[in-house]
C-alpha cells in the first residue's frame, strides 16, 4: 500500500510561540469565548516567568479598555515591559497616534489596533506612516458568519459587538493600509482548548502576505503545527500556558518534531 505523505510549506523563519496576556484591571484573566473570566495572576510576574521560559514574544491585551472606552493602564505596561527582553506586543484602548507614542514609551515593542481601527480605518495608515509597519499589528477577532463572503465575521469591543464586516477582506485591507502583522483571533475557539481555526486561517493566508499570528483554541502540544500548516508564522495560547497544563518548551518541542524551525 503507498502511503500519502503531506508535504509542508516551506517555513525558513522560525516559528514563534507567544503567551498572551489578558488583562483586566491589572491582572491576567482568561475565560470560554471572552466570558466567564477567571484571574489567572499577576501580569507582570507571569511575564517574567514566560521570558525565563523561552517564550519569543509576549502580547498583552487590556481587554476592556475599548469596551470601557478608557485608555490601556499604562503604568500596568510599563512594569511588564521591565520584566522582559523579548518583543512586547501591546493592544486594547489604542485609538490615535499619540496612544501608539504613549505606549512605545512605556516600553511596548508593537502596538495592536483593533476597535478604532474598525471605526476609523484610516489610523491605520496613520500609525504606519509615523511609526512604521513593523510597529502596527492589527488585531482581527473574527467568528463564523454565514451572511459574509468568507463566512467570518469581525468582531469589536472583545467580541462583544457584531459588525458585518468580513474579516477575509478587512486583513487584506489591513495590510494595504499598512499593518505589518495580523494577530487573528477565533472567537468561536477562544479557551475552548479544541484546536486552533484553520480554516480561517487558510482563509486569511491566501489573500495577506504580512505575518500572521494564530490564536484561539490551543488546548496541547498537537494544536500547534496545524495552525502553522495553515499559514500562521506565529502560534499564541493563554489558558494552557497560563495555568500550567502546557510548558512554552513542549510547544516548541512539537513544533520541531512537525518539521518546523523555532528558536
Amino acid at each position: 500500500m503507498n502511503t500519502v505523505r503531506l508535504a509542508l510549506p516551506v517555513v525558513t523563519v522560525a516559528v514563534r510561540v507567544i503567551p498572551c496576556l489578558d488583562v483586566d484591571a491589572g491582572r491576567v484573566v482568561k475565560g470560554v469565548n471572552f466570558t466567564d473570566l477567571v484571574d489567572a495572576g499577576d501580569p507582570v510576574e507571569m511575564a517574567r516567568v514566560y521570558d525565563a521560559e523561552g517564550a519569543d514574544e509576549l502580547v498583552f491585551l487590556d481587554i476592556t479598555a475599548s469596551s470601557g472606552s478608557r485608555e490601556t493602564t499604562y503604568d500596568v505596561v510599563r512594569r511588564t515591559a521591565e520584566q522582559v527582553f523579548i518583543p512586547l506586543t501591546v493592544g486594547g484602548g489604542v485609538r490615535s497616534p499619540d496612544d501608539v507614542d504613549r505606549l512605545l514609551r512605556a516600553g511596548a515593542d508593537k502596538v495592536g489596533v483593533n476597535t478604532a481601527g474598525i471605526e476609523r480605518p484610516e489610523l491605520l495608515g496613520e500609525i504606519a506612516q509615523r511609526f512604521g509597519s513593523q510597529v502596527l499589528v492589527l488585531s482581527v477577532d473574527a467568528r463564523r458568519s454565514p451572511g459574509t463572503p468568507s463566512g467570518y465575521e469581525v468582531t469589536t469591543h472583545g467580541g462583544r459587538q457584531s459588525t458585518g464586516i468580513d474579516a477575509v477582506a478587512w486583513a487584506a485591507r489591513g495590510q494595504q493600509l499598512g499593518v505589518g502583522e495580523i494577530l487573528l483571533n477565533s472567537m468561536d475557539a477562544d479557551g475552548t482548548r479544541r484546536g486552533f481555526d484553520v480554516e480561517m486561517l487558510r482563509a486569511v493566508r491566501a489573500v495577506v502576505t504580512v505575518p500572521v499570528i494564530a490564536s484561539g483554541g490551543a488546548g496541547a502540544v498537537e494544536d500547534f503545527a496545524p495552525a502553522v500548516a495553515a499559514g500562521a508564522d506565529a502560534v499564541l495560547a493563554a489558558s494552557v500556558f497560563h495555568f500550567g497544563q502546557l510548558p512554552i518548551s513542549d510547544a516548541k518541542d512539537a513544533l520541531r518534531r512537525a518539521g518546523y524551525p523555532v528558536r
